[in-house]
């Protein structure tokens, strides 16, 4: 009989308390490398821009675990936010024109406008379960196919609402900042991930989205109505983005479908990877999303503290990196084996290529801190790549073939 591990052994190992160790270190660092010290003297209003970017990714996150848990995929988030926010917009001219023009928006108009834009997110989801469901798609596909519809669909309603210009302007400032309120999407949210953690971990409908994620056919066989939770994943998927739709409207003041919101998608994926998910399906934990959120949004926001004015630039760059380390990592399954990164002539030739991202990386990232110099850049990338043919040479040694003299 194997022996349960103890609780204390279970929370050490899991993914939940790797991310809180990450996230301190990462606050730290920060705190350490920031020549304003901004989380020092400025504690208060980082926390509140770090909980503002972590609630609004993680909204969408959720969503998009539960799909991936579910063995989906969905690329349409992006969209999907971008389009609620058009919709969210043309529904509060239609239902209180005059309201909109003089900028105070009747309370009814804005409750019907909010519960018509969710129900387009009903829609969305919908769509895409039949897509994959009935039509046979792979969600990649049928995920990717709404990617770009549903934007260019946003684009063309909101000339249509607005006589021609290509934005809706939010025009009541009350209504905004009731609906952009930190506080309260932040207790929205909450609620929101404990309601889909109850789901995901207490009840029948969690355990087989986790079952069909693992095999969707072994799950079908044993008589679990998949196309039932996939629709439900991908409703959730699409609903959760309307709501980010919504709340970013009144945050930017500005629904603009062209650029609103682009590149999201990725980042609630990789939130999700961070988290602990498996793009394989089957694996996977809400309080680890939410913590996946919190570790990225915390690691962006540290960026731009250090590097300073332009360091949006360098969003998508950390996201691939932090994703990239976290896979690695997480795919460390057996301790006592040890992996071949760099010993295989594919390895050996990625060597100097890191060596050399590395060195232009510290450049990027600290070329206008005083200490930085041309020759500390080379030196660093000559380092690591010191540092990865050691390990290489390691790997060789340890994975030596043994051979077997004839007797």
């Amino acid at each position: 009989m194997i022996p349960k591990p103890s609780l204390w052994r279970t929370f050490w190992g899991s993914v939940e308390f790797k991310l809180l160790l990450a996230w301190s270190a990462v606050v730290l660092i920060t705190a350490l490398l920031d020549s304003g010290h901004t989380y020092y003297y400025q504690s208060a209003s980082s926390a509140e821009l770090i909980l503002r970017n972590t609630v609004l990714l993680g909204f969408f996150a959720l969503g998009s675990s539960v799909i991936i848990i579910s063995g989906g995929i969905d690329l349409s988030s992006g969209s999907v936010i971008a389009l609620s926010a058009t919709v969210f917009g043309a529904l509060l001219i239609l239902l209180d024109p005059e309201g909109f023009s003089k900028g105070s928006i009747s309370t009814s108009a804005v409750v019907l406008a909010i519960a018509g834009t969710l129900l387009v997110g009903v829609m969305i989801g919908t769509l895409h379960a039949w897509l994959i469901t009935a039509v046979g798609l792979p969600p990649f596909i049928a995920t990717l196919a709404t990617l770009v519809g549903l934007r260019s669909f946003g684009r063309a309603l909101a000339p249509i609402m607005m006589n021609g210009k290509s934005q809706i302007d939010f025009p009541d400032r009350a209504l905004r900042n009731v609906l952009k309120d930190v506080t309260s999407i932040s207790i929205l949210f909450l609620i929101l991930a404990i309601l889909v953690w109850i789901v995901m971990s207490k009840t029948v409908t969690g355990r087989h989205l986790h079952a069909m994620g693992g095999n969707e056919q072994a799950a079908r066989l044993s008589g679990i109505r998949t196309d039932r939770l996939k629709w439900f994943a991908y409703v959730l998927g699409a609903v959760t983005a309307s709501i980010v739709g919504i709340i970013s409207f009144a945050d930017q003041g500005s629904a603009k479908p062209d650029i609103m919101a682009r590149g999201y998608e990725l980042n609630a994926i990789a939130s999700s990877v961070i988290g602990g998910c498996s793009l394989q399906g089957g694996i996977g934990t809400i309080p680890g999303v939410v913590l996946g959120c919190l570790f990225l949004r915390t690691v962006i926001d540290a960026v731009s503290k250090i590097v300073g004015t332009g360091s949006d630039v360098y969003e998508g760059m950390i996201v691939g990196i932090v994703v990239v380390l976290a896979v690695t990592f997480s795919q460390r399954v057996d301790r006592s084996a040890i992996k071949k990164y760099f010993s295989t002539p594919i390895g050996w030739a990625s060597i100097p290529i890191l060596g050399i991202t590395a060195g232009i990386g510290l450049l990027l990232f600290f070329g206008n801190q005083a200490w930085y110099s041309p020759l500390k850049g080379i030196l660093f990338g000559v380092f690591v790549t010191i540092c990865l043919a050691g390990r290489a040479l390691y790997e060789t040694v340890i994975h030596k073939p043994v051979i077997h003299k004839p007797k």
